[in-house]
């Protein structure tokens, strides 16, 4: 293994940035933070103050002036795709947060320009780093638990009509989505690292109370190709905030309940009476790591001095917003849509509103 320290940039220092900035300060002299860009130049100077770090006017700026190997981008999701590409083309790494794009032709954009830049490019998915969700995939992996027959992966919060006075929040053309794009994400995300490849979603979606262009809540049957369905539950309008998954495997349950990220002691396994001691292969592999921004950027660093492609790849990231677009077809056309369905001429591949919301009319 190859170990350097990289040179790492921030662009947008709101409030995820944070997050960002400790999970490069975090690691033991592997990274460090040279600079940041944002348009608020309040927000830039705080910023700058607090992490002791140079800001620019612009990402074209801070690429020229410290050609730094890696980029967090943690602006909303409608400047994702523009931004990564620029840092395609200077060589540095894009660090996309979630959503990493507004839909999968945008991605599949981003996909080839990674492909002829020969730069990787790494999707902000955290909660597949916690040590629960990689004792889980290799536990599975193995068969330790038995064949996945039934899941499910609620992410029930609530946001009120004063969180979508942010311009861009709730709205298709620089959100994306509502609560199935950019809130459950990250929930069903994990759900499709565990189970893997999904086959077809059968889903409605609703506006019920928040002022808004998009979704506040959605709900979904999902047939995958392991043979397991699941149920999947986005909400924006509940009042007992919970982020919840579910397994239920041949000889066990596994329950993870927490809400922003989870460590060790969210989990829970449960065997079934046919099983006794089915539950002892949880207490092996690693433990006691979070679920985090820390823990993901580790796993990028570890990548990128091996020269591996960084998790998580443009590869996974496409399953998963694939998922969304299929989401919102079958919601909104009232028909299961199956995997590999959307493509080039199809409304949902360009947008994700597709044909439109039978609210909007």
């Amino acid at each position: 293994m190859t170990s350097r320290t990289y040179s790492c940039a921030i662009v947008g220092t709101g409030a995820i940035a944070g997050a960002h900035a400790e999970a490069i300060t975090d690691q033991a002299g592997r990274s460090r933070l040279v600079g940041a860009v944002d348009l608020d130049p309040g927000r830039a100077a705080a910023f700058a103050a607090k992490w002791d770090v140079p800001t620019y006017p612009g990402l074209a700026d801070l690429l020229d002036a410290q050609r730094p190997d890696v980029v967090h981008l943690c602006t909303p999701p409608g400047t994702h795709l523009a931004l990564a590409l620029e840092c395609l083309a200077a060589g540095a790494v894009p660090v996309v947060e979630k959503p990493p794009v507004l839909s999968l032709a945008d991605l599949d954009r981003l996909r080839a320009a990674e492909a002829e830049a020969g730069v990787p490019v790494a999707t902000v998915f955290q909660h597949r780093f916690g040590s629960g969700a990689v004792r889980l995939r290799r536990l599975v992996a193995e068969g330790a638990f038995g064949r996945p027959l039934l899941a499910s992966a609620n992410t029930l919060w609530f946001r009120d009509d004063e969180y979508f006075a942010v311009p861009w929040r709730g709205r298709w053309d620089t959100e994306g989505g509502g609560p199935t794009m950019g809130h459950g994400i990250h929930q069903f995300d994990l759900l499709l690292s565990i189970l893997g490849p999904w086959t077809e979603v059968t889903a409605i979606a609703a506006r019920q109370a928040r002022p808004t262009d998009t979704e506040d809540v959605s709900a979904a049957l999902v047939r995958f190709a392991c043979g397991a369905v699941a149920t999947v539950v986005n909400s924006l309008v509940s009042p007992r905030q919970t982020s919840r998954l579910r397994f239920d495997f041949e000889r066990v349950t596994v329950d993870l309940e927490h809400l922003y990220g989870y460590t060790d002691a969210h989990w829970r396994v449960t065997e079934a009476p046919t099983a006794p001691g089915a539950a002892a292969a949880w207490e092996t592999g690693p433990r006691d790591t979070p679920s985090g921004h820390t823990a993901q950027f580790a796993a990028v660093l570890d990548a990128l001095d091996t020269g591996a492609t960084p998790p998580v790849s443009t590869a996974d990231t496409r399953m998963t917003v694939e998922f969304v677009a299929a989401l919102y077809a079958s919601a909104f056309t009232r028909r299961t849509v199956a995997q590999g369905e959307i493509g080039e001429g199809d409304p949902f591949y360009t947008g994700m509103a597709g044909t439109g919301a039978p609210w909007s009319a």
